[in-house]
């Protein structure tokens, strides 16, 4: 009788618990929490590091940002029907942070954290007033650290593009100088590309200002497009035109007088005459506009109401839609228990210590290169193999470097397109070619040819990277096939194989190309010992 009694009340206290919206909204959370963790950890980890170090400001302006737009959609009585797109979005966001957990790659589960943000608002709001809050939830993406390879190609770029203006600015201001790839020889010291140009570092955090400051800017499209992009090349001449002040110092007084300035000026007197010039770009565009408005009167700085419009929350429904939300979440969480770990364990290999001295008739020429300190840290290689082979006859020799990564989902592989121009050289040439019928093999070799060149020396280059038993061109490809083998296999290892031989005065490209693919078909026999293919 007691039993019976206790199960009508707990059912006529259901409709009840349904409403209770913040309840299911805080489940749905905790639980999305839970199973995003290593993409939170991922953010926590990333925002350490000083180009992320604004990291923790984007989700507190975002909900600003959310507030101030909430004001122009007052609640609306009755029913919601259109909430169901939104619970396809939360449904997507746990399938793209499974295959990021399933990948062991943090950084595509944080991604997840976005998408399912978008999802929940969505639910809350129905899709006809939950699309207008896009601005503030894309802006969540500048919380998030980019992947590696796309880092290392935009900030290489742009490290070089802000050391030749530096190097322009010093030159016009007649401080003797000259650049060597990503070193600037000043004569009394030499700056490093990577140390001259820290200053990037607050590229992130200006673009996310700029984001912010055209969302509310009240003027055209174009306005806010121009505001929006401005903030990368505020930021290089900014950053070169540190460099030539520091050049300017250490020419002046010596270099005892460069770290303290250096740190000052790098820090946040770069970012705030960064956001005064967006401010003077953004008054001088007020003058293309025919209603003549401040530049006050032109950004949406109202803040009045935001704390009554966070009130609203507590009118949250529990909704179908937001209880099945809560559910994928704890349905997530409960299969996830039942997946077993498909990362493998350490890839059985030999150490590059005992590759063979000599490859059919090729001889190692004396013994392996040990990279610089400040390279090798760059690199982040578990192993690696840097030497010269020589062959009789041969009109020169040719050079061997190959680098092995256990874990690729911690950074990975960097391409010789990044390090070439960083160490001084141009590449003339680069394109991804094919290489099977060449080499008399069955399988497709896909590899990168390049020629590069430094004042009067050529030389041609071969790379690839080796992903399992597929050697791939191209970097990002190799990123997408690192993430489909983490996925099905937990293989997560990889390396790259970069050849090189100088293109002497007196022979074609042809005959240098031959050498070394004379190397590649006596390399292909060991070299499974050393990057191993499953």
């Amino acid at each position: 009788m007691s039993v019976s009694m206790t199960t009508r009340s707990v059912l006529q206290r259901l409709p009840a618990l349904l409403n209770w919206g913040m309840f299911w909204l805080f489940l749905a959370t905790l639980g999305t929490g839970l199973f995003l963790s290593e993409g939170l950890e991922a953010l926590l980890k990333a925002w350490q590091l000083p180009e992320y170090s604004h990291g923790p400001l984007i989700p507190i302006l975002s909900a600003l940002l959310f507030l101030r737009q909430l004001k122009e959609y007052p609640e609306r009585p009755g029913p919601v029907d259109d909430r169901w797109p939104g619970v396809a979005v939360v449904a997507a966001a746990f399938l793209m942070g499974a295959m990021g957990k399933l990948a062991h790659i943090p950084d595509i589960v944080a991604y997840a954290t976005i998408l399912w943000v978008g999802g929940i608002l969505l639910i809350s709001f129905g899709w006809s007033v939950g699309k207008h809050f896009w601005p503030p939830v894309l802006h969540l993406v500048y919380m998030l650290p980019l992947p590696d390879t796309i880092y290392y190609k935009a900030t290489t770029s742009l490290q070089l593009i802000s050391s030749e203006l530096g190097v322009w600015f010093l030159r016009v201001l007649s401080v003797p100088v000259f650049l060597d790839g990503n070193i600037i020889d000043l004569g009394v010291l030499k700056l490093h590309v990577a140390e001259a140009c820290s200053g990037l570092n607050y590229l992130f955090p200006i673009l996310s200002f700029s984001y912010i400051f055209a969302v509310l800017y009240r003027g055209p499209i174009w306005h806010k497009a121009v505001l929006l992009l401005a903030a990368v090349p505020i930021t290089v001449l900014m950053n070169s035109v540190r460099i030539a002040i520091a050049g300017v110092i250490a020419n002046t007084w010596g270099t005892e007088w460069l770290e303290g300035f250096t740190h000052f000026f790098e820090g946040w007197v770069i970012f705030l005459i960064c956001i005064m010039i967006l401010f003077a770009l953004a008054w001088c565009l007020l003058f293309l506009r025919r209603d003549k408005l401040s530049l006050v009167d032109a950004l949406d700085l109202d803040t009045s109401g935001w704390a009554s419009q966070a009130m609203r929350l507590r009118h949250l429904r529990a909704s179908p839609a937001l209880v099945t939300a809560a559910g994928i979440a704890a349905g997530a969480l409960l299969v996830w228990q039942l997946v077993p770990d498909n990362r493998s364990m350490v890839v059985a290999r030999d150490s590059f210590a005992v590759f063979p001295r000599s490859l059919g008739d090729w001889h190692q020429v004396g013994t392996p290169e040990v990279l610089e300190p400040q390279i090798a840290d760059r690199l982040q290689a578990d192993d690696y193999h840097s030497i010269t082979l020589d062959k009789s006859g041969a009109a020169t020799s040719v050079g061997l470097f190959m680098a092995w990564y256990q874990d690729q989902t911690q950074g990975g592989v960097h391409s010789p397109e990044i390090c070439l121009p960083a160490s001084g050289w141009e590449i003339a040439w680069l394109e991804r070619t094919e290489l099977s019928r060449d080499l008399g093999l069955e399988q497709p070799f896909n590899l990168n040819r390049a020629i590069i060149q430094k004042g009067e020396t050529r030389m041609l280059v071969y790379y690839w990277f080796q992903q399992g038993s597929r050697t791939v061109a191209w970097d990002i490809a190799a990123k997408f096939h690192l993430l489909m083998d983490g996925i099905t296999t937990g293989q997560t290892d990889g390396g790259m194989i970069r050849l090189t031989t100088a293109i002497t005065g007196n022979e074609t490209d042809a005959a240098a190309e031959a050498r070394l693919q004379d190397v590649i078909r006596e390399l292909l026999g060991p070299l499974p010992r050393f990057l191993p293919e499953t």
